[in-house]
């Protein structure tokens, strides 16, 4: 066996004088912790702004309000309302989108801010 005396870990604490304590690595839980959080706020952030809406496609549902009369009242022609309605839900669907990130960012915000309370907290305590 080709191990020096040096190497060897019970060596290693032998040589270590008796009132001198060898520094712990510091581990940085809380800091990879704190980057999957962030890492999975992230790719929701990016899931919920790529979604596409299930159920029938706007062409769909554009053609069955607009059909059989049903633009009588609010558009002039049936290709207005084919136009304005496709364009109404293309926006509806967008602005549903928008608060859906503005939510996942108030969400993320709070999360952060309690994080780090609690890491000062924690901090704190081990003084």
């Amino acid at each position: 066996m080709n191990e020096r005396h040096e190497d060897h870990p019970a060596t290693l604490c032998a040589m270590t004088p008796p009132g001198e304590v060898k520094p712990r690595k510091k581990r940085r839980i809380f800091l990879w912790v704190f980057l999957a959080i962030q890492a999975l706020f992230i790719i929701w952030t990016i899931t919920g702004v790529a979604s596409h809406p299930s159920g029938p496609s706007v062409a769909t549902q554009t053609a069955q309000v607009c059909a059989n009369g049903g633009w009588q009242g609010l558009f002039k022609s049936h290709a207005d309302c084919m136009k304005h309605y496709a364009v109404g839900l293309s926006d509806a669907s967008n602005t549903g989108k928008g608060l859906a990130v503005a939510l996942i960012v108030v969400i993320w915000v709070v999360v952060d801010f309690l994080l780090g309370v609690t890491y000062g907290v924690y901090r704190l305590a081990r003084r």
